[in-house]
């Protein structure tokens, strides 16, 4: 396609995005779902899991191949100027006293779904279709755990927000807990592709280069720019100038994050953490937040959609492998992440809460997924398993935490902020 037509298909697909997450995102909300879950349904609901399949011609029409690399392009951008406006909100001072009990969560919350994605890959290397010809027994454990153990950042930090409790002991808990999970998931993840053929550069740029990096985003960032929070403080106000300045050092977080293997996501949520506060946070997110989370987060939801297929599971032995794969997630990671809070001295009801919030696996799933396939390591069936696994485990996320913790009550001295609308 010309560029001419590529902006074409662009202006068109973005209408239909918009129309149909703002539909389905009403939706969600009026059974009590928050809009991202309905946002990540309709991305699904564009793809061929539903209008493809039945409208294959009008898909065609609405995303032809060779647009979705802009789509991508925006979905990338989307997604981690939104972690940049979380790593905004991130209360550090309460993660410094949650820390023990993040790690102890995190670890927990790992270690049981990852041994039990590893038990499952035995049996299931052995049915046909579910893992590639190319691939080994030890990769395709390693994976299964991987994709097993991972939580939704992303969508965990937008249902946090949705609810209410950024900022609350229960809400940054769950934060770190789950970006301690994923930095650790897409570690495992580089040790596949390395072992699959990328080299054992890829684990190594990836775990120690993401260490290094957040080591100096945290530790040398905040100095840095401070000069830049103080001159906001003395204006009142966030520039055209100091706004650039801000979105600058955001490309190159994500740029850096992308570039060694554990995804922009985390530059933007490591730049947003290391962000003076005060006047420049304020204006950041009023200036950043409605048109990211309005304009740009759908096109990560669409995008990831438009690559799901759930018509794959489609055989009684395909459905009884995906019960399996779904109860072990829940249970798995529910149940390691509520008995670990409660190890680590949180009271019952915030266990639960932590339980819940940390069983989404959402697009973060997603992504993983589509790296297995694109890879060779997994074929479409167990891709379609995994993908309705992190649609159920989104979907029962909600209302599970509804059931066990509750948005009315909050707990005594906890005093949630302004969410961010999605």
């Amino acid at each position: 396609m010309t560029p001419p037509q590529l902006s074409v298909a662009f202006f068109l697909q973005m209408f239909v995005v918009l129309c149909i997450c703002k539909v389905v995102g009403r939706m969600a909300r009026y059974i009590g779902q928050p809009q991202v879950v309905g946002e990540m349904i309709a991305g699904v609901l564009l793809g061929p899991s539903l209008i493809g399949h039945f409208f294959p011609q009008a898909q065609a029409v609405i995303f032809p191949k060779e647009s979705l690399k802009v789509l991508y392009v925006g979905a990338q951008l989307g997604v981690g100027l939104y972690m940049f406006l979380v790593g905004l909100d991130f209360k550090t001072e309460q993660f410094k006293g949650k820390a023990k009990s993040a790690v102890f969560v995190s670890g927990a919350g790992m270690a049981a779904p990852f041994l039990l994605g590893v038990a499952l890959a035995i049996p299931f290397f052995k049915m046909p279709g579910l893992f590639s010809e190319k691939a080994r027994l030890f990769e395709a454990m390693l994976f299964m755990g991987a994709a097993m153990s991972i939580t939704a950042f992303p969508m965990l930090a937008r249902i946090i927000h949705e609810r209410g409790i950024t900022g609350t002991a229960l809400g940054t808990l769950a934060l770190a807990a789950g970006a301690i999970d994923d930095v650790a998931a897409w570690g495992v993840l580089a040790i596949v592709l390395a072992t699959f053929g990328g080299g054992p550069m890829v684990a190594v740029m990836a775990i120690g280069g993401g260490i290094l990096y957040a080591a100096v985003v945290l530790l040398l960032g905040p100095k840095l720019l401070a000069p830049l929070g103080r001159e906001a403080e003395r204006q009142q106000a966030v520039t055209p100038s100091m706004l650039a300045t801000v979105l600058a050092c955001f490309m190159v977080s994500a740029w850096v994050t992308d570039a060694i293997g554990i995804h922009a996501v985390f530059g933007g949520f490591l730049l947003g953490i290391a962000m003076p506060r005060g006047v420049l946070a304020r204006e950041l997110r009023a200036q950043l937040e409605p048109f990211t989370v309005v304009f740009l987060l759908p096109m990560f939801f669409c995008y990831s959609g438009l690559n799901t297929r759930l018509d794959m599971v489609n055989s009684l032995p395909l459905l009884l492998t995906a019960v399996a794969v779904l109860v072990a997630a829940v249970l798995g990671k529910g149940g390691a992440c509520w008995a670990a809070a409660r190890m680590a001295g949180e009271d019952n009801r915030t266990a639960l809460g932590v339980g819940a919030l940390m069983n989404s696996r959402g697009l973060m799933e997603l992504i993983i997924l589509n790296i297995g396939l694109q890879k060779g390591v997994i074929g479409a069936p167990l891709f379609a398993i995994m993908v309705l696994m992190a649609i159920v485990t989104t979907l029962l996320t909600s209302p599970m935490f509804e059931w066990v913790y509750g948005t009315k009550r909050k707990a005594v001295g906890e005093v949630a902020p302004v969410p961010l609308e999605g």
